[in-house]
Parts: C-alpha cells; sequence; structure tokens
C-alpha cells in the first residue's frame, strides 16, 4: 500500500488516503455506514428547538403519549399486585439450568398463563387515537361527510395521491414486481430469473443504498437474508456473536414481567398460525433478548416515547 512508503508526500496525501480505502474496500463500508446512520436518525430541527421538540413537535401529541404510558405502567403494576410477582427478578439456579436446556425449544413448554392478562386492549388504544384533537386547529366547514371519513380526526400534513405515486413507482403495472404476476408485462419466468441475477449482482458489489432499492421490486427468498443484512449494515461478526450471548445470558439469569406477556402473546399468535408456528422458537429467542437489549435505549434520545424501567428484586 502507498501509504506505507517513506518517500509519501505530503501534498498527495489525500489523494493517497482515498485510493487505499477504494482498494482496500473500506470506502464501501463507510459508505454504508454513514447512508444507515442517515435512515436511522431523523431530520434537523431548528437549532433553538427544546429537546422534547425534537422528539415530538406537537405537544398535545407528548401530552398524549405520557398519559398512554402512565396508564401502561400503572396496569403493569396492577397486574404485578394481584400476582404477588415482581417486575423482575433473578432466576433460581434450577431454573436457569432448565431454561437453557430447553433453549432451542422453548415453544415445547406448556406454563400455566391464564392469569395474565394483557396489557390493554386494542380498543382502548383505538379509543385513545380517537379522542386525539388538535387545540390550535378550528374547522369552520359545516359538518359534512368529510367530518366521517375516519374514526381518526387529527390534521396531520400527509402525502397526496401524485407524491404517493412517485413514493411507490416500483409497484406501477408496468414495471414488474417479484411474485405479482398479472402486473409484469413480460413472463413472469424470465422477470424472475433476470431479478435474481442482479439480486446477486448488487450483493457481490455490497452497496447498500442500491440493496434499499433493489427489493422495492420484491426480494427473492434466497437472497432475502442476505439483501436485509446488507440494507440494515449488520454483519455476523465475532463480537455480534458475543452481544448475543451476553442478552441470552441476561434472559437465562434474570426473570421479568414481560418474559411471560411475550411467551403468552406468541403463544396466542404464531403458535396457532399455520405460516409462522414453525418460527415460534426463534420469536422467543430474538423477543427475549430483544427485551435486554439496553442499546435500544439510544432510539429514546429522539423518540417521544419514554422507557419504563425496574429494579430487580435482590440486586
Amino acid at each position: 500500500v502507498s501509504l506505507h512508503k517513506p518517500e509519501i508526500k505530503l501534498e498527495s496525501l489525500k489523494e493517497d488516503i482515498k485510493d487505499f480505502l477504494k482498494t482496500s474496500g473500506w470506502e464501501k463500508k463507510l459508505q454504508n455506514a454513514v447512508y444507515s446512520e442517515l435512515n436511522v436518525f431523523p431530520s434537523p430541527c431548528h437549532p433553538a428547538a427544546p429537546p422534547e421538540h425534537m422528539k415530538e413537535p406537537l405537544a398535545y401529541m407528548r401530552k398524549a403519549q405520557g398519559s398512554w404510558e402512565k396508564r401502561i405502567l400503572k396496569s403493569l403494576n396492577s397486574m404485578c399486585t394481584e400476582l404477588s410477582i415482581p417486575l423482575a427478578q433473578k432466576r433460581p439456579v434450577s431454573e436457569q439450568k432448565e431454561l437453557l436446556n430447553k433453549w432451542n425449544e422453548m415453544g415445547t413448554d406448556e406454563p400455566d398463563l391464564s392469569l395474565f392478562r394483557p396489557v390493554y386492549a386494542p380498543k382502548d388504544f383505538l379509543e385513545v387515537l380517537m379522542n386525539l384533537r388538535n387545540p390550535n386547529y378550528e374547522n369552520g366547514e359545516q359538518p359534512s361527510f368529510r367530518n366521517h371519513l375516519g374514526l381518526i380526526q387529527v390534521p396531520l400534513k400527509v402525502k397526496d395521491i401524485p407524491e404517493l405515486k412517485e413514493d411507490f413507482s416500483e409497484l406501477g403495472l408496468n414495471i414488474g414486481q417479484l411474485g405479482i404476476d398479472d402486473s409484469a408485462q413480460v413472463p413472469p419466468e424470465f422477470f424472475e430469473n433476470e431479478h435474481v441475477r442482479v439480486g446477486q449482482k448488487v450483493l457481490a458489489e455490497q452497496d447498500s443504498a442500491a440493496a434499499q432499492q433493489y427489493v422495492r421490486q420484491g426480494c427473492p427468498t434466497a437472497l432475502r437474508a442476505d439483501l436485509w443484512a446488507l440494507i440494515l449494515n449488520i454483519s455476523n461478526q465475532p463480537e455480534d456473536i458475543l452481544y448475543y450471548e451476553q442478552l441470552k445470558s441476561n434472559v437465562i439469569q434474570h426473570d421479568l414481567l414481560v418474559d411471560s406477556l411475550i411467551y403468552k402473546d406468541v403463544k396466542l399468535t404464531a403458535s396457532n398460525d399455520d405460516y409462522y408456528f414453525v418460527f415460534e422458537d426463534y420469536l422467543y429467542q430474538v423477543l427475549l433478548c430483544f427485551s435486554r437489549d439496553t442499546s435500544v435505549l439510544e432510539h429514546f434520545t429522539y423518540s417521544s416515547a419514554t422507557p419504563p424501567k425496574s429494579y430487580i428484586r435482590g440486586k
């Protein structure tokens, strides 16, 4: 590499670094990392805006969010009181060993979760959304059919039909879409083969932006895992495996109230579904580890939600 040569000149250092990044493959990695960050973080606000405004600019939305969170926490605490169980506690050693042994087949377990009720009913959440009102908005129009077009009457700026057509142009009838045979003007077999070939080329280039654009016309099953890993800019490095094992260890060691709620939710949905029952064990593993992932807390710096907290009993 030219950067390691002693005769390197300061005047050409910038170009030499660019060449080094290209030849070493780091240019593409940096591009993917920047692209991933741009998709995660929200658009910049006014520099004088307070932190809460950056999370959610509408005050009445923040108020409604806070009220709903208090309602959820009250429901959780009431359930803990009724069932005489803590929000979080350390598992007994025997229970830790049992959970570790059946980690890959948790779907075979049939605990009695009849006493665990849902934290909220869907109709309760719908009622909250229906009651949202902007205090600064006054509709001077006479009552008409427009007032009954939807249950949620919140004046938010949304995209019109031409803008939606532009954003979802890949769904046009003149453009091929994998899995929708009647929308393509070419034989579906030809489109599928060509689409898979292009997908393999996208993977070879390792370009996150190109991968995201590519899947807008459908994602071939054989390439799905690699494409989404590229889009999300994630890798299966040793440090990633170690991080997952740490999350798994936290699940094994500590019992949270949300574990039972997750277990019941999956049992009532995935295990009774002909398409998703085969993924039941994976759902337990992912959701239980996700509930221990403290990196998720970083999202609350630009989200209007507030993370609920609890303390592990005996620690």
